[in-house]
């Protein structure tokens, strides 16, 4: 059980992911203003690296290993709240690790130390802080697609609206099958292309239906596959990080050219 009732931290690690460290630089610097406007101290530890999720997905165990062994020791060096912008990623470290470690009690006793410690932003900010108005301000239409990680593997299922709630001046757009996924899948979306085009057909419909300028996720992986797609039609709807919203931050969360 992951201790949600802890004691105000006053600071935090960010666990910044590699797609919004080498794609995205703009919704990490976001995750930081957000969490400093709340009077936190962020901590960013220089030798983090991926955490291991696509290898163990692709079924390389002993990489994704090695790979969540050097995240846990670099994220053990403090004893502050890890924060991660990704369900997906989040997935990883608070479920996956302790299972890649079944075998070795030291490193799943470890992992599991690290597990209850590490929480998705919208968690962190609602569950852990109590905060659901960090005042944030913007102007247009959004909506909200519910990324599937954070959805079914970490159950951030009302964190993210109540935080798009708080947002002063923005109108909240319904958009149909919102829990539906987007067709990306990470590896899925190269090994199934066929089947993830269809998914992301259908989710781009609804998008521009919507009538939403943007679409707010909480994954840059699924945002990077709805913007493309949406350029690709000529749609003038963007997908954005819930963090660039939350730190007022305008324009398209899209990759730098």
């Amino acid at each position: 059980m992951r201790n949600m009732t802890a004691p105000r931290p006053a600071r935090v690690q960010l666990l910044v992911t590699c797609l919004v460290d080498r794609f995205f630089p703009d919704t990490g610097e976001a995750v930081v203003d957000v969490l400093e406007r709340l009077g936190l101290e962020v901590e960013f530890p220089d030798a983090q690296t991926c955490c291991g999720q696509p290898a163990f997905n692709s079924g390389y165990t002993d990489e994704a290993r090695a790979l969540a062994k050097h995240t846990i020791t670099v994220l053990s060096a403090s004893d502050a709240p890890v924060v991660v912008p990704s369900g997906s990623c989040g997935d990883m470290v608070i479920h996956q690790y302790e299972a890649l470690f079944a075998d070795d009690p030291v490193w799943a006793g470890r992992a599991r130390d690290l597990s209850h410690r590490t929480y998705e932003l919208t968690q962190f900010l609602v569950d852990v802080l109590g905060v659901t108005d960090v005042g944030a301000e913007a102007t247009g239409r959004l909506a909200y697609h519910a990324c599937c990680h954070g959805l079914r593997g970490l159950n951030v299922r009302t964190q993210p609206t109540a935080l798009l709630e708080g947002v002063r001046g923005a109108e909240i757009c319904p958009l149909a099958e919102a829990d539906v996924c987007c067709g990306f899948g990470g590896l899925f979306a190269v090994k199934m292309a066929d089947i993830s085009a269809g998914m992301l057909a259908r989710k781009l419909d609804h998008i521009e239906a919507s009538g939403a300028d943007t679409v707010v996720v909480t994954d840059v992986s699924c945002g990077m596959h709805m913007n493309g797609g949406l350029h690709r039609r000529g749609s003038r709807v963007r997908v954005q990080h819930l963090a660039e919203v939350l730190a007022g931050r305008a324009g398209p969360g899209e990759p730098r050219s």
